[in-house]
């Protein structure tokens, strides 16, 4: 499908969301009054585990029955959707007269490509907003759909005033969690396996407010979204107050189930800026009383079933699944696994682990492929660092950082991915993601692999890249690349930020960018999203298949970018003399110290094993200078002040 078509495919699609009242039974309430904390490590661990909370049915029904009495009091009939932790939709609730679709936000030049101005179902947009709450918290940090704006503009924080500021520190990840990616579990009804997460979205991650996270006694538990006005967009603009009805529903559906008031988004500084939560208040409910679930269905509406997601044959509401459990999909890693004691990992719900560690499967392109051992010492040593990097984003302050970190060899394939026990569940697709653009964009075939893309839009990026950086042998794989660098050149403004420039080579221009349409990384997507929502509204009997892009494959049935690209930092890749091996990405906490985590858990792990490490300093991609003005030096890494908790050394990176 080719830029342009997307919309129109989709504007004339009837939506054929199957409903029917009623619901399960279930016992047990919210959590009400103020949560208590997590309590903190035992033992020997340097983490604390969150504790086996799950939102029980009666819980999902309590939800959904206060969110449906805001909603009537600002008569405005809603489609809500409530998530557990790993994005199982535990029920999507659609009030009679809701609307049944909304528009994404157009281009500022009408230009409209990639998704933007694109009808969509409103339980698409009520279950990414669901998603994105609880993906983005945890038990240090509560983010909101409107702290996802926040941090994903062209300039942060995004005000008419701030123009000239570099964009949103997580500029770029409401293209992750993407219904074509390999690494998220897809929805089943019953049988093994059914709960494990993380499971997909099916826009990604949203910036539209209107989604909360859910906590139970300070534990994270899941998410709740609101489609309600016909709008799926974002707020360009957070230095004033936004009076949205569909953010004040969403709120009262997290009555009883608050995130914790010292963790949430305005508690946490980045650069300075304070991030914002809510522009709603509890104090500013409509509605009163306390709503039951029995007076809400079917008085103001019934549960739907969502193809792909929810509800097939028969929607029924669900309870959710305890992180940290086998049957979540994330539990412990046995001593075998991982040496860390506090490490996490990905199963099939049975036992089994999803991307066990494992040696290269690209022996028929390089000559030495990385083995078993050094993948488990990459990943070990980075686990470390994390271990003792000062976090970010997480209250109380000095916090640990806690992240994901993958490891992918040449060809895109997962070598081992292993997490901490708290970390965003946002940050496991993520860190696949950063850990597969090094790689590609480090690839001496990335520019080949790109110009074979069907789409002319994909492969133009090419030649846009190579006369920006007058180089016509860029993506060859002549420069390594990192997150860092790469996303420099995925700006609306090279340098990143400032007003009056050009945009970078694989960004759109600022008269035609908004968080819908990226560039590169959102066109690489448009022909999958195409097919996964007519999947979802029933005009299309096949959904997209576990394989973002195009491209070519690097071996039958193996994609180097199997779930998109990412293009903020946190990824290196990883090099055997001069010779690129694979990559390494992390994400979950600021993105300094997702570098900082990557480039000396690398380092530390190829001195722990002798042979590998991290790319020559000659061939890194700060050895270019982009001829713009009097030349812009590209960044390869940056790591963090005062990193680390246990000593007051700088310049940790410095040398290596």
């Amino acid at each position: 499908m080719r830029a342009g078509t997307l919309p129109a495919l989709l504007a004339g699609v009837s939506l054929l969301l199957a409903s029917c009242g009623g619901s399960g039974g279930g016992s047990g309430g919210g959590s009400g009054g103020t949560p208590t904390p997590t309590p903190g490590p035992t033992g020997n661990n340097l983490y604390a585990v969150p504790a086996a909370e799950a939102l029980s049915i009666a819980d999902v029904q309590t939800i959904i029955a206060r969110a449906a009495a805001e909603a009537r009091a600002h008569n405005l009939p809603a489609v809500i959707s409530v998530v557990d932790r790993v994005g199982n939709v535990l029920a999507v609730f659609r009030m009679t007269g809701a609307r049944a679709a909304a528009t994404t936000s157009a281009a500022p030049n009408g230009a409209n490509i990639d998704a933007q101005n694109l009808l969509i179902p409103a339980e698409a947009g009520a279950i990414a907003k669901a998603v994105t709450g609880a993906y983005l918290s945890s038990s240090g940090n509560a983010f909101s759909t409107r702290t996802a704006s926040q941090i994903v503009q062209p300039h942060f924080p995004p005000a008419p005033s701030t123009a000239g500021l570099e964009s949103g520190p997580l500029f770029g990840v409401q293209f992750s969690q993407l219904p074509c990616s390999d690494l998220s579990a897809r929805y089943v009804s019953g049988g093994s396996g059914a709960l494990i997460g993380p499971k997909r979205s099916p826009l990604g991650l949203s910036a539209d407010p209107g989604g909360f996270p859910l906590y139970k006694n300070g534990v994270v538990v899941g998410g709740i979204g609101v489609m309600a006005d016909g709008i799926y967009g974002f707020d360009p603009n957070t230095l004033d107050i936004d009076n949205d009805p569909e953010e004040y529903i969403a709120l009262a559906g997290t009555v009883g189930f608050e995130a914790p008031e010292n963790i949430r988004a305005n508690r946490i500084f980045v650069d300075g800026t304070q991030l914002r939560f809510s522009d709603s208040s509890y104090a500013g409910l409509m509605s009163s009383g306390t709503p039951s679930y029995a007076a809400t269905d079917p008085a103001l509406g019934n549960l739907v079933a969502v193809r792909g997601y929810f509800g097939t044959p028969s929607p029924m509401i669900l309870a959710g699944t305890a992180y940290g459990s086998e049957a979540s999909g994330i539990r412990a890693a046995t001593p075998a696994e991982f040496s860390n004691r506090d490490a996490f990992i990905l199963t099939d719900g049975s036992g089994v682990n999803r991307f066990p560690v494992r040696a290269g499967t690209d022996g028929g392109d390089i000559a030495q492929p990385l083995s078993a051992a050094e993948t488990k010492a990459v990943l070990e040593e980075a686990f470390t660092i994390m271990s003792r990097a000062r976090a970010q984003i997480r209250q109380p302050l000095d916090s640990r950082a806690q992240v994901t970190v993958s490891l992918v060899d040449t060809r895109g394939a997962v070598l081992g991915i292993v997490r901490s026990p708290d970390a965003p569940i946002f940050g496991t697709d993520v860190s696949l993601q950063k850990a597969r653009t090094a790689a590609f964009f480090s690839n001496a075939g990335a520019g080949a692999q790109l110009l074979g893309d069907p789409s002319a839009d994909v492969r133009g990026f090419v030649a846009a890249t190579r006369t920006f950086l007058n180089d016509s042998t860029a993506l060859t794989g002549r420069i390594a690349f990192t997150d860092r660098a790469g996303g420099l050149l995925s700006r609306p403004y090279f340098p990143d930020g400032e007003v009056g420039r050009p945009n970078g080579p694989l960004s759109r221009p600022i008269a035609q960018f908004n968080p819908f349409s990226t560039g590169l990384q959102s066109a690489l997507i448009l022909s999958n999203l195409g097919q996964h929502l007519a999947f979802v509204t029933g005009a299309n009997p096949t959904d997209t298949p576990q394989r973002c892009t195009f491209i070519p494959d690097a071996a039958t049935g193996q994609n180097r970018l199997q779930n998109g690209i990412q293009i903020f930092p946190g990824s290196v890749p990883i090099y055997r003399g001069s010779v690129l091996v694979g990559a390494v990405g992390v994400s979950g906490d600021g993105i300094d110290q997702d570098d900082m985590i990557g480039f000396l858990g690398l380092n530390n792990g190829g001195q722990r094993v002798g042979g590998i490490g991290n790319a020559p300093v000659a061939i890194r991609a700060d050895t270019i200078v982009v001829p713009v003005g009097s030349g812009v030096r590209l960044r390869y890494i940056n790591c963090p002040f005062a990193p680390f908790l246990d000593t007051s050394t700088q310049n940790v990176c410095a040398g290596l």
